[in-house]
């Protein structure tokens, strides 16, 4: 295919975002090219979001035929968490066809260089940017997120960790010169002299394993890494949220080729019901990058059997809030409240366990008790969520029978702080909205313990009563090296116990949020700015995003000649 786009047109238009992007990385100051809000999107956001809302309509029913090789049936059965069958079917692949074929293009996809990749990749993502408002539905209805957060989130900000990946991927492929003058003394007699090039090669073909609740942000930044970095990159979406990432590798298959490239360096790879081809392609030999994010146990199958591959894994932990004192008490509280209901706590980042003093603790309310401020917890969320339009928009829907029954079952572990109740959606009937259960434990417990140190995924909070401020950061580091944790948070007055909390969090590789009371909340990260894990607890092998992310899904391979 003639290439549309050259070379020189795509350095002109995306060489200055991505200077930007490295600049960001750099300073880790606030910046996205991406706007957060539907109306700025072309010049009558109005008209966008309906032509949005209506392209996401017009891929109801249909089949979505990328052109693949290999492709030996169509799949689908998407069921919105909304109530809404999606009937969009997709190409089921005969991998032995496939694979062989996405291996076709990678030499010209090498040799073009990491700039070239680069600007590809954000030619891709600008393409995807343009189609922001069809891209929210379509995560809206496979994972349950309510439109503003699937805008948001499965838009501008899942688009941001897509450009961060290729701007780490960019940086840690030209860290080595393309060639070099080596000139070594010898003396009386003449020096050596050879001249040496280096050339980034990539490792193969990169697997990208989606989940269902966020199938753009998680997926985007292992997608991109491995696309920039060289590789073609087979895309396994997660069967209830196939949509997002099918029409994420339409793009992206489109502009490689009008680039000059094989669209093939990108496929989709939908699996039948009951299928489970996620292992079978884990331990190909042609699958040597693995992105996965998802349940602690495939996780760690994947590291354990998938040998051939570098396998970068984001899996479950047990995030933890330690409330030893509030400066600002009603700001923690509408703090906490956000944070324990967006997306009905369907976020790998959203607190679980509330380490309170049983004893109570100071604010500048004076003295609260370990009751008090579980009350008042609850109320704050109660509050939040009291009108059913704003919860709504808040929870998003429940995003499979699993997250009901862990809700379900934890009214039963202790004494119900806040019960969950049932909330209809007008618009869509059909949809499951329950608002979170926050139920009181005993530290000291040990059948309390059993439900405290393992991750219960929803809406699902335990207030845990603890002897100390001390005992409280003993407990979270237990935690924190035993189940691992995506975030930490803290709130105290007391400089001794931030110490105390700063250093456990160095120690076992957390991220941590302290006395956070405005409209930036502990289970939101930024790109650019904000490390998303760290790599070095249980709950995931690497971060999103640094130079360890990226640096290993190539390797440079010298050739030395005479000069």
């Amino acid at each position: 295919m003639a290439a549309e786009l050259t070379a020189h047109q795509l350095i002109a238009e995306h060489r200055p975002t991505l200077d930007q992007a490295l600049e960001a990385i750099r300073t880790r100051a606030y910046w996205s090219p991406h706007p957060e809000h539907p109306k700025a999107y072309g010049e009558h956001g109005s008209l966008d979001m309906a032509a949005g809302k209506a392209a996401f309509d017009a891929l109801l029913g249909t089949r979505l035929d990328l052109g693949q090789p290999g492709t030996d049936d169509f799949v689908g059965g998407e069921v919105s968490p909304y109530g809404i069958e999606l009937g969009v079917e997709y190409p089921h692949a005969d991998i032995d066809v496939l694979l062989p074929a996405m291996k076709a293009g990678q030499k010209a996809w090498r040799d073009a260089g990491a700039e070239i990749r680069a600007v590809v990749c954000l030619e891709i993502l600008k393409r995807i940017s343009d189609r922001t408002h069809e891209f929210a539905h379509a995560v809206m209805h496979t994972s349950g997120q309510a439109f503003m957060m699937a805008f948001q989130a499965g838009g501008p900000h899942a688009q941001d960790r897509g450009l961060e990946a290729v701007a780490y991927a960019y940086v840690e492929q030209v860290r080595t010169p393309d060639t070099a003058e080596w000139t070594k003394p010898q003396g009386k007699r003449d020096p050596l002299a050879l001249t040496k090039q280096f050339t980034p090669v990539p490792r193969g073909i990169g697997l990208v394993i989606g989940c269902n609740t966020f199938p753009t942000w998680n997926g985007y930044p292992g997608l991109f890494a491995s696309l920039a970095t060289g590789n073609g990159v087979l895309v396994k979406p997660h069967p209830r949220a196939v949509l997002p990432l099918a029409l994420t590798v339409q793009v992206a298959r489109d502009v490689l080729g009008e680039a000059g490239f094989d669209p093939n360096l990108v496929a989709l790879t939908a699996e039948r019901p009951g299928e489970g081809i996620a292992k079978t392609l884990a331990t190909r030999p042609e699958i040597r990058i693995i992105d996965y994010t998802g349940s602690t146990a495939f996780g760690d199958w994947l590291e354990a059997n998938a040998r051939q591959a570098q396998v970068y894994t984001e899996k479950a932990g047990v995030n933890t809030v330690l409330v030893d004192s509030a400066g600002d008490y009603r700001g923690m509280l509408s703090n906490l409240a956000f944070s324990l209901s967006l997306y009905s706590g369907q976020m790998c980042t959203t607190p679980q366990n509330l380490l309170i003093p049983r004893d109570g603790i100071r604010t500048d309310e004076g003295p609260k008790t370990f009751d008090e401020v579980v009350s008042d917890i609850a109320r704050a969320v109660d509050g939040l969520l009291g009108d059913d339009a704003r919860a709504n928009a808040l929870l998003g829907a429940i995003v499979n029978p699993d997250v009901k029954e862990r809700l379900e079952a934890a009214a039963g572990l202790g004494e119900v702080a806040l019960a969950s109740r049932e909330i209809a959606n007008p618009e869509f009937p059909g949809a499951v909205v329950r608002t979170p259960v926050v139920v009181k434990l005993d530290g000291a417990k040990p059948d309390d313990e059993a439900a405290y140190m393992s991750e219960c995924f929803g809406p699902v909070s335990f207030a845990v009563a603890v002897d100390s401020a001390a005992d409280a950061v003993e407990l979270l580091r237990r935690t924190i090296r035993e189940k691992g944790a995506m975030t930490v948070g803290a709130y105290t007055t007391d400089e001794e116990v931030e110490q105390a909390v700063q250093e456990v969090c160095l120690e076992e590789a957390a991220q941590l949020s302290l006395n956070l009371v405005g409209g930036v909340y502990v289970n939101q990260t930024a790109a650019f700015s904000d490390f998303h894990g760290s790599g070095g607890n249980p709950a995931a092998n690497s971060a999103l995003c640094d130079g360890a992310f990226v640096a290993n899904r190539f390797r440079v391979v010298e050739v030395r000649r005479e000069a």
